[in-house]
């Protein structure tokens, strides 16, 4: 029997984005006492000589975090655009990742209050 790999906390919200190589999940999971935490997941499809697997990399985000995380990954990102990449449109971009998000679409469930927008010039 497979064991239970979520250890009581339930997957609220899930959506991916396909990048290139790279797939990154954003998940929104419950602890058993009803808080909330944000799990990010970078996989990458890796070939071995007996077929493939995937390298997975996560990071827990905690709600006291999402504030100062989305603040410093808007300006982070704010600053490669002005700052050292100020020449280059960025939204050449944005077809690739609509036609991605279109075969790609799987949100399960929407919590309310949970809806943190970030928002890059």
């Amino acid at each position: 029997m497979e064991e239970n790999k979520t250890n009581g906390r339930d997957e609220i919200y899930s959506t991916k984005v396909k990048a290139g190589k790279r797939t990154y999940f954003f998940d929104v999971k419950a602890t058993r006492s009803n808080d909330y935490y944000l799990t990010i997941t970078e996989s990458k499809k890796r070939f071995k000589e007996d077929g493939f697997t995937y390298e997975k990399h996560k990071i827990f985000l905690y709600k006291e975090d999402f504030n100062k995380f989305v603040e410093a990954l808007n300006n982070t990102v704010n600053h490669v655009k002005h700052e050292l990449m100020p020449n280059v449109d960025f939204t050449q971009f944005d077809h690739v990742h609509e036609r991605e998000e279109a075969e790609a679409e799987t949100t399960t469930a929407k919590t309310p209050g949970l809806d943190t927008e970030l928002k890059w010039d």
